[in-house]
């Protein structure tokens, strides 16, 4: 399915899946011209990081620096194997989701997106960063930067959400915005009645079922709540927001607004967050 992805695009006039070598539309007629992921400006890291992968890239850095951080933390207080299991404590601290009548008790909603940038442990962070990387950039080279990154922080709060709602236990990881992408493939596929579209659906419909299966298996401890929520917010907003038209329109500039609203709400509940640590430290 990767492979079709990077050979196939859309028709920005007709939205018929065409080639990526297609100059001119062979349904509608009109001309095409190059990808938005091929005419972004190189990396501005001197082009170490892919243009196509850059926002994904600037997600999983993200992600281990706080894996970093939370393992120097869950060591300096006596946690000897910190890299491959990190203490609940640390996890807290650093934002972790926990019972819903303790957030609403303390007014510490901000878990609810801070939670989905921490791991549990180097296997937890290994599989949510493989799956992210080209998830990722799938979704970014069909929808955009901004509507991916809408997709990604309203699908990661709706697990955590729904998860609060559902379950008591702590819970943390990027797999929840990780559902919400598959969830955003699945309705690419709904919307596109071909046989692409019916491939992309059936694919990632098996995905998705696949990991609601391995997160019903007692053995795994795994947060099946924030899944779903994931997946119902992913296509919820995907299917809402389709794919990128014209790049100056009314619309395409709402969603950049949108995408910059969640970069800032996601900063901010970063710092309640180290508010709220510093505060406990000086109690």
């Amino acid at each position: 399915m990767i492979g079709l992805m990077d050979s196939r695009r859309m028709c920005p006039h007709c939205r018929a899946f065409i080639t990526v070598h297609d100059r001119v539309c062979p349904y509608c007629h009109e001309k095409v011209g190059a990808r938005a992921v091929d005419s972004r400006p190189n990396s501005p890291i001197g082009g170490v990081i892919p243009a196509n992968r850059f926002t994904t890239v600037l997600i999983l850095l993200i992600n281990l620096c706080f894996y970093i951080a939370t393992v120097m933390a869950s060591t300096k207080a006596g946690n000897g194997d910190a890299v491959m299991t990190l203490d609940g404590q640390t996890l807290i601290a650093f934002g972790a989701k926990i019972p819903l009548a303790y957030m609403i008790r303390f007014g510490e909603f901000w878990r609810l997106v801070t939670a989905g940038f921490l791991h549990g442990g180097l296997v937890h962070i290994a599989m949510n960063s493989w799956a992210m990387w080209d998830l990722g950039a799938q979704v970014d080279e069909i929808y955009g930067t901004s509507r991916m990154l809408v997709i990604y922080f309203v699908s990661s709060v709706f697990g955590f959400t729904l998860s609060s709602l559902f379950s008591a236990s702590l819970s943390i990881g990027a797999s929840a915005g990780i559902c919400g992408l598959i969830g955003a493939m699945i309705a690419l596929g709904l919307r596109h009645h071909n046989p692409i579209g019916d491939a992309l659906r059936g694919a990632y419909i098996r995905w998705a079922v696949m990991i609601l299966i391995i997160g019903f298996l007692p053995m795994f401890h795994i947060d099946n709540s924030a899944h779903i929520g994931g997946l119902i917010g992913g296509f919820g907003i995907a299917y809402i927001a389709g794919e990128p038209g014209r790049v100056r329109s009314a619309g395409e500039t709402l969603w950049k607004a949108a995408a910059g609203m969640c970069v800032v709400i996601t900063v901010c509940c970063f710092l309640l967050m180290y508010l709220s640590t510093r505060q406990g430290v000086a109690q």
